[in-house]
């Protein structure tokens, strides 16, 4: 088995003492059918976690975005009553979720996040079905969005974005920042064939967003994407080349796609340019 692809599917809960602690039963079914998959639904279903996270507390369907896209969310543990009726607040419901296991927590910075690629899957199967608007859309569409890039389309990827597009009570739609969530969820899919790392150094800065394919897809061509607010696709293409982020794939052999995304304040437009890039 691709040990690093168990990792990313079961590894995620620590303690201070085991700093990697895997789903034991997920990994097991993993061994015996020799396939990484979604076990945990064979255990508990997602309604469990939907019902929990369509509670209507203020800001945690922003926290839930925010996890989902791969960040850590502060919380306050300590108001939890220790039952699973008495909700006061959205840390109450975070809490619960740890006992769960539907999130990991981190003493040290005192914050949750998502573990790893099961339990993510989960959310992402809970928001689906849920009213979340534009959020369930850009999920459902996500392989489509993907597929786009891939075959270069570019007009068809700034549609589906601008679809993913949302606002909600925290997340304000005024910074790369938040185009990097709507951009996590317009392809989402993409987390079923790559591995997706933020800001990774690379030449003369940071590129926003790689993808990366993993063992068992090395025909699918790896990306590399920048983000701009209120600037240029092109220019946000340019950048990629003139800061040289592609010399932190210099072991990467296969294809690689270039994409430049940006969001127009002015007209409330998305647009996107997909390039081919040629090794020198």
């Amino acid at each position: 088995m691709d040990m690093d692809e168990v990792k990313n599917w079961y590894d995620g809960y620590s303690f201070e003492t085991a700093p990697c602690i895997y789903s034991p039963r997920s990994v097991i079914s993993c061994m015996l059918l020799g396939r990484v998959g979604n076990y945990w639904n064979e255990t508990e279903s997602f309604e469990a976690l939907q019902t929990y996270i369509d509670l209507n507390f203020d800001g945690l369907k922003d926290d839930i975005v925010s996890m989902m896209a791969g960040e850590s969310i502060p919380v306050n543990t300590g108001s939890f009553i220790n039952d699973m009726a008495t909700f006061r607040t959205k840390d109450d419901v975070l809490t619960l979720l740890i006992h769960l296991g539907y999130l990991g927590y981190d003493s040290v910075n005192k914050c949750v996040f998502i573990p790893n690629d099961e339990v993510r899957s989960e959310y992402v199967n809970a928001v689906s079905v849920s009213d979340w608007g534009e959020i369930s859309r850009a999920l459902k569409h996500s392989t489509d969005t993907l597929k786009a890039i891939w075959e270069k389309r570019p007009e068809q990827v700034a549609k589906r974005i601008g679809e993913a597009h949302f606002e909600t009570s925290h997340i304000q739609y005024n910074d790369e920042n938040a185009l990097s969530y709507t951009i996590s969820l317009a392809l989402y899919a993409a987390r079923n064939f790559y591995t997706v790392h933020r800001e990774l150094a690379g030449g003369k800065g940071f590129a926003d967003l790689v993808f990366l394919p993993r063992k068992h897809f090395s025909e699918k061509p790896a990306l590399v994407v920048e983000l701009k607010w209120d600037q240029s696709a092109v220019g946000a293409l340019e950048q990629i080349k003139r800061k040289e982020y592609c010399k932190s794939l210099a072991e990467y052999h296969g294809n690689l796609l270039l994409v430049g995304i940006n969001y127009n304040k002015k007209t409330k437009e998305h647009e996107c340019v997909i390039e081919e890039y040629k090794k020198p």
